[in-house]
């Protein structure tokens, strides 16, 4: 039942995020900062596409993947077309990787220690979406505030 109510959840933000990502009326904006705001649109985006990928693709689905967390923070320029495949792909890979979990693997230990103490597959699932939707609104405000 869970995991059918986190493919819906993680679907519909990564569809939204596709949605922010296209909503830019002008391309360069997606990367553009400012002395208040320092994490681009584009940052952000690499940086959920980065966590969503390491995290449910790798750790859960098996997909071949090196994250490079710093370059999420300070990577530049990539188009929006680019940006869109990536989303796209992760979406078929979060969504593949879900598939594989079973109700007594939601209720084990998640294989890799990522905060001070142990936690399931399903508590850190509920995270990841948590994770997912904080950025969406920073991504939101980025876009509504920037793309002038």
């Amino acid at each position: 039942m869970i995991k059918n109510t986190l493919k819906n959840i993680f679907n519909r933000d990564l569809t939204i995020l596709k949605q922010e990502i296209e909503t830019y009326s002008k391309e360069k904006n997606i990367w553009r900062v400012d002395n208040n705001i320092t994490n681009s649109g584009g940052n952000l985006c690499l940086h959920l596409i980065g966590n969503l990928n390491e995290y449910i693709g790798r750790h859960i689905g098996g997909f071949d993947f090196k994250r490079d967390r710093e370059y999420e923070f300070t990577g530049n320029g990539v188009s929006r077309d680019a940006l869109i495949l990536e989303i796209e792909n992760t979406m078929t890979i979060v969504e593949s990787s879900l598939n594989k979990l079973t109700d007594e693997v939601l209720v084990s230990d998640y294989p890799v220690m990522v905060f001070a103490e142990k936690m399931t597959y399903e508590f850190f699932l509920i995270h990841l979406t948590t994770h997912l939707r904080y950025h969406l609104g920073q991504l939101n405000y980025h876009r509504r505030l920037l793309d002038n």
